[in-house]
């Protein structure tokens, strides 16, 4: 599965230019930052290219103009497939957050265990700024995102474990908050 230079050189550049000009809410920094970390969380666990790739990716299709048949046509069904698992199917026409948010759950449930395992390097890499950054989102967040663990399952277990326990020091410290 090694992936040539020119592969990853192509979908660094790609996922650079599709977010060019966002910047990561609170700390400003350039969006791509964030995909690059969960690329190297991924990474981590395991070695499959297009798990990495897809990774890159994960944020392309729902936060920039770009379909998901333009990232089949580029980067393979493969990776396509886990872009789409990974991407929100809700719309805000769909209605309150938390009816929104039972869509992506279910979405999520049906992922594979390769998206699964992405999905949970997001999660880790979004708790690090939200839990620092917004305190008062982070208990809508931190609640979505323990509902969240209850799907993700199937994904990589190492992940899992560190997310898990992401979500149950939250909880461990707002409990002697109190």
């Amino acid at each position: 599965m090694g992936m040539k230079n020119n592969e990853i050189s192509e979908v660094i550049r790609f996922a650079t230019n599709a977010h060019e000009g966002q910047v990561r809410k609170y700390t400003f920094v350039p969006y791509i930052s964030h995909p690059f970390s969960v690329a190297g969380i991924v990474s981590s666990v395991t070695s499959d290219d297009e798990m990495i790739m897809a990774a890159l990716l994960h944020d392309v299709v729902e936060d920039t103009p770009i379909k998901i048949g333009k990232i089949q046509s580029r980067f393979g069904f493969r990776v396509a497939s886990m872009v789409a698992d990974l991407t929100k199917v809700s719309k805000l026409e769909d209605g309150k957050r938390a009816v929104r948010k039972e869509f992506d759950l279910q979405h999520t449930y049906d992922a594979s265990p390769e998206a699964k395992t992405i999905k949970l390097a997001d999660l880790i890499d979004n708790i690090c700024s939200i839990g620092l950054f917004d305190k008062k989102f982070a208990k809508i967040y931190m609640e979505e995102k323990r509902l969240l663990l209850g799907v993700l399952q199937e994904g990589d277990e190492q992940l899992y474990k560190l997310a898990k326990s992401y979500v149950d020091k939250y909880y461990a410290r707002i409990t002697s908050d109190t």
